[in-house]
């Protein structure tokens, strides 16, 4: 078994190497001698490796055994930035959620493994076998870390690209404890991540930066001593005032970094093929995220023609084989780009089986639908042409229909250079469209990057609670508080929660969501985490629009989802039974997410 298990990590680690080597050339620099920070990830994933050892002795029990699973997590911690960033699969399930993994090639499922699931174990259900396997299972993982690290050399590029998405698991991921579930050490491993910033930072640029602005330099270095010694002083997780501890720390951490990339000159990051805009100086800007990756990454950028196209169309009815329905039919502006009504209507009026959701910052997703079942805009938008209830339009057949419009010809002939014979055009630029229906402009948005400084006791409360004591954000993940998974952005999180069929909360719902697309009980009930943006003007609320208001919604969650009604929810993913918040705390957090409201009219 020993034998396999290391047979595989060497072909792990070989396939990395060699598709990289294929995908990024590697651009060293002379000003810069990365050895010693390359060194310095690869000791600490070995650290981590030996901590493990230790760990293993101690026992799932033993006296000192959370001392060594802390020191585990720390020497990760130290590491993940470039261990994450070379290798993003790996690096997630080392770190990611306790849950089993369906493999959609085999149709096996893989039991939970990571430290999220060692730290259930040593801190909840105790069981030796399990300790033993996850650890054993964990080591493997991360001698497959370090071998990338070893073998595959750090540059600028990689540098300051795989530091700051540490800086965005600092904000998205550490503050909400979603790396911690259990024990909440997130907060002090904030100490530590930036800890190592400032090592990496001190051994590789900072003599040019301090070269070419001192007064920068020390800015940094001071603005990382008090976040340290700040989330290091902190003994009560759910008390931690995280909204100023963001504001006021991890942000201006945050945009020094930024101006120290641009100060050293090694390194003149692309906009197209990230998530991120590196030269946004937080991720609560406006520009903070690139929609056109989240769509596609290998297109075209949409010209503003076709983007106006798009909305022309968006209202268009002669899309529809009827003649009576249109995008805007259910997915009107003035609500939101809801419809407002409990379930939507289709064709003929009749109600359909699920709640139309709305579209707008629907473009920051990688899956589509209540149930995840399309991966694309593209694919959603051509899921209702060819829908009988819907559009019950062939996607292969133009409608002429729209060709009696002259304004339409002669867009037409404008961006695509014909007349289209198919409706592929079409859904393209309806695409375009939908793809720009985002704001960060909220409230919320303004505050948090320090525009305005307006955010009520209540709403600030409500976010520290939303942050922590709810465990909201663990799935609904800032800021784009969808369940789109920082820091790579490639996977929109399904959930099994329990929703009612009413909301008297007697009976389960009956609709089985993303099971329909394998069959396979663990996914019965899970649907896709939305955004909660704009939520106030997005009423009803879950896939069916069992509620109606937001008090109901965070009576459920209070309660502890499915499970907590009393429903037998075998794969519930909500992780625990109840979150015991006051009537006062919840309030909190419905205050809160009404700043997340944007102007409509940003639309």
């Amino acid at each position: 078994m020993r034998k396999l298990v290391l047979i595989l990590i060497i072909s792990v680690v070989i396939f990395n190497c060699k598709d990289t080597a294929l995908k990024t050339p590697l651009h060293h620099t002379t000003a810069v001698n990365w050895q010693p920070v390359q060194n310095y990830y690869s000791k600490q994933m070995q650290h981590a490796i030996l901590f493990l050892d230790t760990l293993e002795t101690q026992g799932v029990s033993g006296k000192h055994t959370k001392h060594y699973f802390t020191k585990v997590r720390q020497a990760f911690k130290r590491a993940e930035p470039y261990a994450a960033y070379l290798n993003p699969q790996v690096g997630h399930k080392v770190n990611g959620p306790a849950l089993p993994v369906y493999k959609e090639d085999n149709g096996k499922i893989l039991k939970p493994n990571g430290l999220q699931k060692l730290e259930e174990t040593i801190y909840d259900t105790h069981n030796e076998n399990d300790f033993k396997r996850e650890i054993y299972v964990l080591k493997g993982m991360l001698n497959i870390l370090n071998a990338n690290i070893i073998h595959r050399a750090l540059n600028a590029k990689r540098f300051f690209i795989s530091t700051h998405q540490q800086l965005l698991r600092l904000v998205a991921l550490a503050m909400s404890c979603f790396d911690t579930p259990v024990s909440k050490l997130s907060i002090q491993e904030t100490a530590t991540s930036l800890e190592s910033l400032e090592h990496v930072y001190l051994n590789s640029i900072a003599p040019i930066i301090k070269a070419k602005n001192i007064d920068l330099h020390k800015d940094f270095i001071n603005q990382i001593a008090g976040a340290i010694a700040l989330a290091k002083s902190n003994k009560v997780p759910d008390a931690f005032d995280r909204y100023t501890y963001i504001k006021a720390h991890l942000n201006p951490i945050t945009k020094h970094w930024v101006a120290i990339r641009k100060v050293s000159g090694l390194w003149q990051r692309p906009f197209k093929g990230h998530p991120l805009n590196f030269d946004a100086p937080t991720f609560f800007e406006t520009n903070s995220f690139n929609a056109h990756y989240f769509q596609t990454s290998t297109s075209a950028l949409p010209s503003q023609t076709e983007i106006a196209l798009g909305k022309q169309l968006f209202f268009e009815k002669k899309l529809s084989e009827s003649g009576t329905m249109s995008c805007a039919t259910c997915h009107n502006p003035d609500k939101a780009y809801t419809d407002g009504l409990q379930f939507g209507l289709d064709n003929t009026n009749a109600k359909l089986a699920r709640n139309t959701p709305t579209l707008i910052n629907s473009v920051f997703q990688k899956s589509f639908f209540w149930d995840g079942r399309s991966q694309s805009i593209t694919d959603q938008i051509t899921a209702v042409f060819t829908n009988t209830k819907e559009f019950n339009t062939d996607v292969h057949r133009f409608s002429n229909r729209l060709l009696k419009d002259s304004t339409y010809t002669a867009l037409f002939e404008e961006i695509y250079k014909n007349t289209p014979k198919t409706n592929k055009i079409t859904i393209k630029a309806l695409s375009a469209y939908v793809a720009t229906l985002y704001s960060f402009n909220s409230k919320f948005d303004k505050n948090i990057r320090g525009d305005i400084d307006t955010f009520t006791e209540s709403e600030k409360n409500g976010f520290n609670i939303f942050m922590g004591k709810a465990l909201c954000a663990t799935c609904h993940f800032i800021p784009l508080t969808n369940g789109t998974v920082p820091p790579f952005y490639n996977e929109t999180e399904k959930e099994v929660i329990g929703v009612p069929a009413t909301n008297a909360n007697k009976t389960l719902d009956d609709d089985l969501g993303f099971y329909w697309v394998f069959g396979e009980d663990l996914h019965k009930g899970m649907f896709k985490t939305p955004s909660i943006r704009n939520i106030e003007h997005t009423a009803p609320y879950m896939h069916n629009g069992v509620y109606s208001t937001l008090e109901e919604v965070m009576n459920f969650y209070n309660k502890g989802g499915g499970s907590g009604l009393g429903f037998n929810i075998e794969h519930q993913t909500l992780p625990f039974d109840k979150l015991n918040l006051t009537t006062k705390e919840q309030n909190d957090v419905i205050a809160f997410m009404k700043t997340l409201n944007a102007p409509l009219t940003d639309y």
